[in-house]
């Protein structure tokens, strides 16, 4: 698989007409939580990772995008996420890809050396595993930007990364409120980014921006052939 043309094409097409792309989850099952990138599954298939500041809502987002409440653990405890969780995906056409849920970046109850540990382990995993296809990076659509995800945004600029943005609890804010604070981030990243990423707005509670988000993998994974 030629990943480095997935790259180019989920800026170039982010979405497909709704009329061409409809994903299915058929199966969703746990497979492995793993310390590094190199106890990760054998990398013979698409994979698609999940992140996000701490308590941003990631893990019920997965839960929704599965529709399997129990799949990802969710927990009102941030920092709880400590491994490199993979799932296994099978969707319509027998189509097998793996959805993985990473830790969160930023504040946890933890000590400075376990968050640097966390920090060196999420950077080789996304730096360094092959058939890593597209980073999803959750945003508290609830707040204005941060700086810290302004920085991790960047960071995969640098690093050349494929990546999308999700806004997450959608639900927890007005529709104004929430497209000011979209509108801001984007501004934010206009200011040094010549082409902005793909962006989602969802809540998990109202399921909202899911169909999108699953539209916009299945048209990855038809690149992909």
């Amino acid at each position: 698989m030629h990943y480095e043309l997935v790259a180019a094409l989920i800026f170039i097409h982010p979405l497909c007409p709704s009329y061409l792309c409809s994903m299915e989850i058929i199966k969703s099952e746990y497979v492995i939580s793993s310390p590094a990138v190199s106890n990760c599954p054998k990398p013979d298939r698409p994979e698609y990772a999940f992140i996000g500041r701490s308590n941003v809502g990631k893990s019920s987002l997965i839960n929704a995008l599965t529709n399997k409440q129990e799949l990802a653990k969710v927990s009102g405890t941030p920092g709880k996420t400590q491994l490199i969780n993979h799932f296994a995906i099978t969707s319509g056409d027998r189509k097998e890809w793996y959805l993985v849920d990473l830790p969160g970046y930023g504040y946890a109850k933890r000590a400075l050396a376990q968050r640097k540990t966390w920090q060196k382990m999420i950077e080789e995993y996304i730096r360094n595993r092959e058939n890593l296809v597209n980073v999803f990076v959750l945003i508290d659509s609830r707040h204005e930007p941060q700086q810290i995800d302004l920085d991790f945004v960047n960071s995969l600029g640098e690093w050349g990364i494929p990546f999308s943005l999700v806004f997450t609890k959608s639900d927890k804010s007005t529709q104004r409120e929430t497209a000011a604070n979209v509108h801001q981030f984007l501004n934010a990243l206009a200011a040094h980014w010549e082409t902005l990423p793909p962006h989602f707005i969802t809540s998990a509670v109202k399921r909202t921006g899911i169909k999108q988000i699953l539209d916009f993998i299945d048209n990855v994974q038809v690149s992909l052939k």
